[in-house]
């Protein structure tokens, strides 16, 4: 793989990141949109068969192992890791103090990423239809659901990390989101920013048990529903974006406009959307079969001749 592709991943991971800090937007969506969703999903799958078949059969977990895309899942944890610990020390604070103009420049990559999974399904059908509006319904009844206040022991860590880690694979689902809704975002991010070794410990083994438990569901529901899981996983996106609408309580309740804000919301949303729509697009060129199967044979070439 050649540097210029390695640069590409972790870029990559570094929006993924990036987005998993933000109340409200999802990693997956993110990784639908940059086109890495299908390696994550499988690797990971792959990974977590690996793990457990390590006590039982050594042979097949030798294979899971083989099977998983080292080379692009470890160059996206290199992006993801020390851009979500940036993220949560300075962008979610900044959520906090410009809530509308945040909101708004979110809602519109947020919306334009609908494109992707909307692309990804093909042909729509009434049934089709149907589905999505009722997978937007759930997201939108989960995204302006009221907090709640937990207290946040090592238990209730566990659980809240095992719980939301699921949205970094499951598009239109905010796993940061979850965490504020639970009350346990801001206690996270303060263990992070002191460094409280025993909550991020317990936040990680809780991360790691849920997204063990959930990605092989995921990964099933996508070889073998796949049509109808990106159809059900585009309606959660749509009703997710209530989560984004730039006016809201502290409660996640709906406000109208701000009659003097409107403008520059606008202009922030067209702004995010434009972004979204640009990588989108890019992405797509770049991805088009006869330029990527030029690209793998470039790679591979540079692989031969460098080792």
């Amino acid at each position: 793989m050649s540097f210029r592709t390695r640069a590409g991943y972790l870029l990559r991971g570094g929006l993924i990141g990036a987005a998993e800090a933000v109340p409200g937007i999802s990693g997956g969506t993110v990784a639908l949109v940059t086109g890495v969703y299908d390696v994550v999903i499988g690797s990971a799958g792959h990974l977590v068969s690996g793990v457990r078949a390590l006590l039982t059969d050594r042979s097949r977990a030798r294979a899971e192992f083989r099977a998983v895309r080292w080379d692009v899942l470890v160059p996206l944890l290199l992006g993801m890791a020390p851009v979500l610990v940036v993220a949560l020390l300075l962008l979610a604070p900044a959520i906090e103090r410009y809530p509308v103009v945040m909101r708004s420049l979110l809602l519109g990559m947020v919306a334009a990423a609908v494109s992707v999974p909307v692309m990804m399904v093909g042909r729509w059908r009434v049934r089709d239809l149907l589905l999505a509006t009722g997978a937007a319904a759930v997201g939108f009844l989960l995204a302006g659901q009221i907090h709640l206040t937990v207290t946040p022991t090592l238990p209730a860590v566990f659980v809240g990390a095992a719980v939301a880690v699921c949205a970094l694979v499951l598009p239109g689902v905010s796993g940061s989101f979850l965490l504020l809704a639970a009350g346990l975002y801001t206690p996270t991010r303060d263990a992070v920013r002191q460094l409280d070794l025993a909550y991020i410990g317990v936040f990680l083994l809780g991360a790691a048990c849920g997204l063990s438990l959930f990605v092989k569901v995921l990964q099933w529901l996508l070889t073998r529903h796949r049509h109808v899981t990106l159809v059900l996983m585009t309606g959660l996106v749509v009703g997710a974006l209530r989560a984004l609408w730039p006016w809201q309580t502290d409660q996640a309740g709906l406000l109208a406009p701000v009659p003097g804000e409107i403008g520059v919301a606008v202009a922030l949303c067209l702004l995010g959307a434009a972004v979204v729509a640009g990588i989108v697009l890019i992405e797509r060129r770049v991805r088009r079969p006869g330029r990527a199967a030029r690209l793998t044979n470039q790679d591979e070439t540079a692989d031969a001749a460098t080792g």
